[in-house]
């Protein structure tokens, strides 16, 4: 018993990071906010523009490699010594796209003394994305903010060695087109600027001092800290290349949607983590983009994390989209509408998951991802994962405080026996129950239910409960 109240916890920690780790659309509540800015309003354009890119000569620091793709070299110092929780802030404006698309920002770290770099052959890891809403430029929000809290780049900031031959630059990837706009939003024929952002970092501390929890997020790891990039997906101007089931540069085995990434630690980590970023896409008919699938992490084999992306109201995302659309109708929809509509919001920043390892050792190690319902109608759609690892060589990685919601959520899954128990069954909207190679044993849950696993087949099984405040807990069954 004691082994299955462990994992279970472990896999609920992971899950419930993603409630935490990205939230769109929020204002700070903190009283003081420090700011390094990096990028102020900088223009993007046509994406599809590839004869020329459009600003290259202007002097502002930033290296254009396309004009969706740019960079530019950070203070690394100034951010680290930003007070109280760290946070990446992202403004987007509207120009002339009124369509909802991905954009992303990622950490770059090309050889020391470099004026600029190629982006295919520099380590780098993406540490936030969003999607854009339906934006009109002439209609006010005409900007929209997406805020992260990123307190475990603190170890990545902090570690001198890690720079000792390398220096830190920030990339902005924001694929927009022009083209729709250009018939639909006044002020925008001929035009082919399709968006601003404005990214800075924060350091946010209530009443001009860091609480108690603020300080323990602040103090760096003991060990020295290590960073290996495992994906960064690619643009979508590269096609359907990520993680699909029809193409075989992006999956392991044709017709299943399985796709294994390696990587390599040179060193034992006394602690250790997976940031995974992953959206859905894929809006034709019986697309991808709108089917919500069960989704499977595996580290060296194990499983590690479960979940299905979406579920949430797109509610608070509507006043953004000013832009008339097919999602938002005139009057506001029901949460039981938007809990199956779709894998993410038009103005929502991408949840990050963080997948809890706890020791490491040096050598080679896989993380594979699974989505084993996943159709792709038509050979259409993509997934489009983004994955790194952080670890340290003595002590622990900085709290990102999800501790803290972890224990308020105890017991929601336990065992007796035979018996899957739910401990409080007004908190649970979905139940479902896979074996350990992802076959859904399970999936109907009706309140107060007491489920014997005697029915079902032998081996090893995961339960999943999503709770009707989007939260998830999990627990591993070995029987």
């Amino acid at each position: 018993m004691k082994r299955i109240e462990k994992y279970g916890r472990r896999m609920a920690l992971a899950a419930m990071a993603t409630a935490m780790a990205a939230n769109a659309a929020a204002e700070s509540d903190a009283t003081v906010i420090d700011r390094v800015g990096v990028y102020d309003r900088t223009v993007f354009y046509d994406g599809y523009k590839t004869d020329a890119v459009v600003d290259a000569d202007v002097d502002d620091g930033i290296v254009r490699f396309t004009n969706y793709h740019y960079t530019r070299p950070i203070d690394r110092q100034a951010i680290a010594d930003l007070p109280g929780d760290l946070e990446l802030m992202v403004d987007i404006g509207a120009l002339c796209d009124n369509y909802d698309r991905m954009g992303r920002v990622m950490l770059a770290f090309p050889p020391k003394g470099s004026a600029t770099y190629d982006p295919d052959a520099a380590d780098r890891i993406e540490i936030a994305r969003f999607i854009t809403p339906f934006m009109n430029k002439n209609k006010t929000p005409d900007v929209v903010p997406y805020l992260y809290e990123i307190n475990d780049l603190r170890t990545v900031l902090a570690d001198d060695a890690l720079y000792a031959d390398r220096d830190l630059w920030l990339e902005v990837e924001l694929f927009g087109i022009p083209y729709a706009a250009n018939q639909q939003v006044a002020g925008c024929e001929g035009r082919n600027d399709v968006f601003t952002a404005t990214v800075a970092f924060n350091g946010n501390r209530h009443d001009d001092a860091l609480t108690e929890t603020q300080a323990r997020r602040r103090a760096a790891a003991e060990g020295a800290a290590t960073v290996v990039p495992i994906n960064v997906a690619r643009c979508e101007i590269h096609g359907n290349v990520n993680l699909n089931n029809y193409k075989e540069v992006a999956t392991d085995t044709l017709g299943t949607t399985t796709r294994t990434y390696s990587f390599h630690t040179d060193r034992d980590l006394s602690d250790a983590q997976i940031t995974l970023i992953l959206t859905n896409h894929g809006a034709g008919e019986n697309g991808e983009e709108y089917v919500r699938r069960q989704h499977l992490i595996y580290v060296d084999g194990e499983l590690s994390l479960v979940y299905t992306p979406g579920g949430i109201s797109c509610e608070p995302y509507r006043k953004y989209n000013t832009q008339t659309n097919g999602i938002y109708t005139t009057m506001p929809r029901p949460i039981a509408f938007w809990r199956n509509f779709s894998n993410w919001c038009p103005g929502q920043a991408v949840p990050i998951r963080r997948i809890p390892l706890g020791e490491l050792q040096a050598g080679d190690h896989e993380l594979m991802i699974r989505v084993p319902d996943a159709e792709f109608y038509g050979s259409d759609g993509d997934f489009r994962p983004s994955a790194w690892l952080l670890g340290v060589e003595s002590g622990t990685l900085l709290p990102s405080g999800v501790e803290e919601l972890a224990a308020a959520d105890p017991g929601i899954l336990t065992l007796q026996g035979e018996t899957l128990c739910i401990a409080d069954c007004e908190s649970v909207a979905e139940l479902r129950i896979y074996s350990l190679d992802g076959q859904l044993l399970r999936g109907y849950y009706r309140p107060g239910e007491r489920i014997a696993l005697s029915d079902m087949p032998a081996g090893g099984k995961i339960a999943v409960a999503t709770l009707t405040d989007n939260r998830i807990s999990m627990l591993k069954i070995m029987r």
